[in-house]
């Protein structure tokens, strides 16, 4: 049953046991805990979870913009195979941008309400690419077209107010790709956007992985904008990561029993059923982190190991699962179910 994946295509992206703390007059936070990841290529990696699980945190730890007091205490973030996470400010400027793009969930946080848009993408245009003053306008201009902006020749002078908010979206989106970055980080692109708008977002982030092979991690709640986005999915729970594969094996075969109960409490067209699952509980606070497996006071399947011992992920398919349930031992022995 067991089978480790093999790819010979390098990642553009590595984490490597990333672990964020946050030190407090009452002892340290560990918020993010010692995940390991990658993204290939023009790949979209789903990262999901409930609120609290550390989704947000690990896409700002990957460009190092966590707010002090937080802070990296260890691991790696490799980009093409260059390590990221140790280097200068300065040096880290010239790659956020030019190398990575991030988008926000709430673009007014990304776009400066005193300068016009086309102001806003000239100068980040000219900070990370060689173009004159008319070369980057008309780049500007050509984004915007690009993002599904009418008019972008009229709109590019006009300021972030007299957009809406799926609009401003999109321009967001257009300043995180005007140097053709490798990587996209978007933390909850499609938040508060009506269903139509979110589509035509997921739209464009496909478009971008597929044309330029961008790579991109999608920082979400929503699994329905996983299920028509992602090609793998990571899935987070108390700062760790409880199973990752790809998208169509984690929504249609989960193996982690807390994945199991996020896709059993998501209503399926046509199926008729009198509740949907519930996984009891809430997540636990960083204070509050239990011992062994972060899940297991909320797990229906734990036993007294899950109690004391943290389970590192675990080869089970194409999937990596950090679960008793699937140490060789209880699968050879027939302890636990497929």
């Amino acid at each position: 049953m067991m089978a480790q994946t093999d790819s010979s295509e390098t990642p553009l992206l590595e984490v490597l046991n990333l672990r964020v703390e946050f030190p407090t007059r009452r002892g340290t936070l560990v918020a993010v805990d010692d995940i390991s990841f990658d993204i290939k290529p023009g790949e979209v990696l789903g990262v999901v979870g409930e609120s609290g699980a550390g989704k947000s945190l690990t896409g700002t730890a990957v460009i190092n913009l966590l707010e002090p007091p937080g802070r990296i205490a260890g691991g790696e973030v490799r980009l093409k195979g260059q390590r990221i996470d140790n280097l200068p400010q300065e040096k880290l400027r010239h790659i956020r941008g030019r190398q990575i793009g991030m988008v926000f969930q709430d673009p007014l946080t990304s776009l400066n309400p005193l300068y016009t848009v086309g102001y806003q993408l000239e100068e980040t245009i000219r900070t990370h690419m060689n173009m004159s003053e008319g070369q980057a306008r008309k780049r500007g201009i050509e984004l915007l077209s690009e993002v599904g902006i009418s008019a972008p020749q009229d709109r590019i002078d006009q300021y972030p107010h007299q957009f809406s908010g799926g609009m401003r979206q999109r321009i967001v989106i257009a300043l995180a790709v005007c140097a053709n970055p490798s990587l996209i980080i978007a933390d909850e692109p499609t938040t508060a956007l009506d269903v139509s708008i979110q589509a035509q977002i997921i739209d464009l982030l496909k478009r971008l992985c597929h044309e330029q092979g961008t790579a991109v991690m999608l920082i979400t709640h929503d699994m329905g904008v996983i299920a028509e986005t992602a090609d793998r999915v990571a899935v987070m729970y108390a700062g760790r990561l409880a199973e990752v594969g790809p998208v169509q094996n984690v929504i249609k075969q989960p193996y982690h029993p807390y994945t199991k109960g996020l896709m059993g409490a998501i209503p399926t067209v046509g199926q008729k059923l009198e509740r949907l699952t519930q996984i009891d509980g809430a997540m636990p606070r960083l204070t509050e982190i239990p011992s062994g497996c972060a899940f297991h006071p909320r797990c229906p399947k734990a036993f007294d190991r899950c109690d004391t011992e943290r389970p590192d992920p675990i080869a089970v398919e194409e999937s990596k699962v950090a679960c008793w349930l699937y140490d060789d031992a209880r699968v050879l022995s027939g302890e636990t179910e497929q």
